[in-house]
């Protein structure tokens, strides 16, 4: 895989603005997996003393979305990404550092060679787990990323 934390860290400086803003920040990532945390802190947090659900579904977002980008640039073709739905669970209050995982790299890998092979766009549901400093989730999130091989205009 050819993009970085540091990489996808400075493109949510200028593109995600309240992604960096709110802490939400890439640490690591390969062909299998990509973690991603963010810390309870005053900007991020709701009236209950906690993180609120957004930004721990930004930091979500972007374990999963960091994984399709990568396998959509190591293809080579212009495939274009959306999520279509998305559901969450939390079980426990977010406090101190979150750190969110994804480890579907593997199905989105297959998704987009589908693509490729077929020209149909394709859904896959990829999960994140949120979990805290102590190892234990507080919550889970799962987003059904679309994609399609855009066409040619030449």
């Amino acid at each position: 895989m050819t993009i970085t934390p540091r990489k996808l860290n400075l493109f949510s400086l200028f593109k995600l603005p309240s992604a960096w803003l709110c802490g939400v920040r890439v640490k690591s990532i390969d062909d299998e997996q990509c973690t991603v945390s963010v810390t309870h802190k005053w900007i991020n947090q709701n009236p209950f003393n906690s993180m609120f659900w957004a930004v721990q579904g930004m930091a979500a977002e972007l374990s999963t979305g960091a994984l399709v980008v990568g396998y959509i640039e190591d293809s080579k073709k212009k495939i274009s990404m959306l999520v279509a739905q998305n559901n969450a669970t939390f079980t426990k209050k977010a406090t101190g550092r979150i750190t969110f995982q994804c480890t579907d790299g593997s199905l989105i890998k297959e998704g987009i060679q589908r693509a490729i092979a077929t020209g149909e766009g394709q859904t896959v549901w990829m999960r994140s787990v949120g979990k805290n400093s102590e190892g234990i989730e507080v919550s889970q999130f799962n987003f059904e990323w679309t994609i399609k091989v855009k066409q040619s205009t030449v």
